[in-house]
């Protein structure tokens, strides 16, 4: 039996998966230590419950996908939002390599898949499921090639599969980021510092700027600086720059939503969530290039921030734990076989291209995060890291770029080159 879910009862239990991965962090020194995002840990928890009630008394749950969706696009539109030009210019050289490394990983991935595939005697086809349609590619990327394998080359089941899949990498992708990158700084010498602002000094800040002032109360370049690398950080907004922000977002949704239409079956057509973030860069730059318009950053940090807490919690609770235990064993050989290679890559390539130091560490989580899962993944690996250690400008500024507008075009590619030499 199917228990449908409104927004509102969605909205709640989403909220208390947040809650409770908070509380299962702070209480549970492995989560901690390991870096674990908060969503991920409360997410499985109430995963593993919904299994369990449909395994016994066989109820399954249905959660508000549109709430979900909208989640998930204020956080790109938050990203874009919070990145003018000045600022992207500054990743430069290392964006360029970090898409290169990214890029040899999906060959890597689509190869493990399609060889593993066919050793076990499956469709070769299956392989590119398993590998970076689903993982690099996330939900949507799955479901769209999916249907494709479907109609086009009569391969049954791929959108489910393709789904289930997608729904393993998210899983995983949140879970070895925070690992990998705490044995690269151990290596370092890295040791964690504290990661919240001491309360006096913030009701200093407080009495010094006051609440009501304008959006000049802080030292906005301070406040940028931090954006998305401490979520826990205390941020002063006031009522009316909420609402503000508000209405950025709303028309950052509103151009993803209208572009999405207008480029359906074009050249041109791209990710309802990839054009959340180029409106979210249009909106800014035309706003402060043109109309000199002062951008309340701490207010999009927070909105940004919370939507992405609340998109994955919502994501994890949706997931059909059952449809895992269905897939069949040489596929479950496959995704282990790509974890195992996206941590190799992670800890032996991508740490020592990028560098070899403590942002080149948070670049690894977050390739983790994305390799397998998606960027929000990426973003909540990276979080985990910054948070407990030092915040990593550099990361902040190349995984959002890569993970959002250059890895969906390389996969595409790469899928392509594939498809060709097995059709």
């Amino acid at each position: 039996m199917e228990i449908t879910l409104n927004g509102y009862y969605t909205l709640i239990l989403a909220t208390l998966v947040l809650l409770l991965g908070r509380f299962l962090v702070k209480k549970i020194k492995f989560l901690g230590d390991f870096n674990i995002p908060e969503p991920v840990a409360g997410g499985l928890i109430a995963a593993i419950i919904v299994y369990c009630l449909n395994f016994f008394f066989g109820y399954s749950f249905a959660f508000q996908k549109e709430l979900q969706t909208a989640c998930m696009l204020m956080f790109f539109a938050s990203i874009g939002l919070s990145a003018d030009f000045g600022r992207l210019k500054a990743g430069g050289k290392p964006l360029f390599i970090f898409l290169f490394v990214v890029s040899g990983f999906i060959l890597l991935q689509d190869a493990v898949g399609v060889g593993l595939a066919t050793v076990l005697g499956l469709d070769p086809l299956m392989g590119l499921v398993a590998g970076s349609v689903s993982l690099t590619g996330g939900h949507g990327t799955a479901g769209a090639w999916g249907s494709t394998f479907e109609d086009k080359y009569g391969l049954v089941g791929a959108t489910t599969l393709g789904i289930a899949c997608a729904t393993y990498g998210l899983v995983a992708g949140g879970i070895i980021g925070g690992p990998v990158a705490k044995r690269l700084t151990n290596q370092l010498g890295i040791e964690p510092t504290a990661k919240k602002a001491d309360q006096s000094e913030v009701e200093k800040l407080a009495a010094k700027h006051s609440l009501y002032s304008t959006k000049h109360d802080l030292d906005d370049d301070t406040a940028h600086k931090e954006m998305f690398e401490r979520p826990d950080n205390i941020r002063l907004i006031t009522a009316s720059s909420a609402i503000e922000t508000l209405a950025l977002f709303a028309a950052c949704l509103a151009f993803a939503d209208i572009m999405t239409g207008v480029a359906r079956d074009t050249w041109f057509e791209l990710p309802t969530f990839v054009w959340a973030l180029f409106g979210g860069v249009v909106i800014r730059n035309t706003l402060t290039t043109i109309f000199n318009f002062d951008m309340f950053d701490r207010a999009i940090d927070v909105f940004g921030n919370a939507a992405l807490s609340l998109f994955l919690a919502m994501a994890l609770l949706s997931l059909k734990l059952w449809e895992l235990t269905d897939l069949a064993g040489p596929i479950l050989i496959i995704l282990a076989a790509q974890t195992v290679a996206m941590i190799a890559y992670a800890y032996f390539l991508t740490f020592r291209v990028m560098g070899k130091d403590y942002d080149a560490a948070v670049l690894a989580a977050g390739h983790c995060g994305f390799g397998l899962g998606a960027t929000p993944t990426a973003i909540a690996n990276m979080q985990a890291i910054t948070d407990r250690y030092m915040p990593s400008h550099k990361a902040f500024l190349i995984v959002p770029m890569v993970g959002a507008f250059f890895v969906d075009i390389m996969n595409v590619a790469i899928l392509q080159t594939f498809i060709g030499v097995l059709g």
